[in-house]
């Protein structure tokens, strides 16, 4: 008897089992059947749309970014565009390249005679402070570069009397004095020859004097003559 019941029972779990298996093929069965659900359509797609909307703001960002990088890009261009303009004008302040450009040409000379005859005062009458006042005035016009007998005029420049000559950079320098001024041709002729004006002061005095403008002149950098 007890052996039976225990068969009964065995049978019964084998037919709970079975039952409980036929039901979950039948729920598999009916899911498949039916597709996606209508709930999970329903987060699929709001997935989709907030997927779709990050990826326009990320493309809108990146938009910005590109933007903003060529804004830096040309920003930085330009200044070292500007950098070395500023480079170029120091070093052509200092001296320390060669230039080119429209100008002119002054010359101071003594009087012809022969140095044998002329009185010493002839031999001197064109002073350092001839020279001084030439580029003076001449940097007054708007000269960008001067330079004398080749002697490139900077700020650090002395022009002085050294005994019965004139000494530019330390270096002799004799007449005739031929001073380039790379500007404006008109305004530094102009300058020069303004009544009462140094050119005039010159030939009162005795100075032999000749001034052109030239359309294009080269000047030595400093201590290159």
């Amino acid at each position: 008897m007890p052996q039976k019941i225990s068969i009964y029972a065995s049978i019964m779990l084998v037919a709970a089992v079975l039952g409980l298996m036929l039901a979950l093929q039948f729920r598999t069965v009916n899911r498949a059947s039916n597709g996606i659900s209508i709930d999970r359509a329903r987060e699929l797609t709001a997935e989709l749309k907030q997927i779709k909307e990050e990826e326009e703001n990320l493309s809108k960002e990146i938009s910005d970014l590109t933007f903003k990088i060529n804004q830096i890009d040309q920003g930085q261009a330009e200044a070292v565009s500007a950098l070395e303009s500023e480079l170029n004008k120091t070093r052509m302040s200092a001296g320390l390249v060669r230039v080119s450009g429209p100008g002119v040409e002054l010359v101071l000379d003594k009087p012809d005679m022969d140095d044998d005859q002329a009185p010493p005062e002839l031999m001197m009458i064109i002073g350092d402070e001839d020279l001084l006042n030439a580029v003076n005035e001449l940097w007054g016009a708007g000269a960008e570069a001067i330079s004398i007998n080749g002697e490139r005029i900077v700020a650090t420049t002395e022009i002085r009397l050294a005994g019965s000559f004139i000494n530019i950079n330390l270096n002799r320098v004799f007449p005739p004095y031929q001073i380039l001024a790379i500007g404006n041709p008109q305004e530094l002729m102009g300058t020069l020859e303004m009544p009462e004006g140094l050119k005039e002061h010159w030939r009162d005095i005795g100075i032999k004097v000749s001034l052109e403008k030239y359309d294009d002149l080269t000047l030595p950098a400093y201590g290159k003559r």
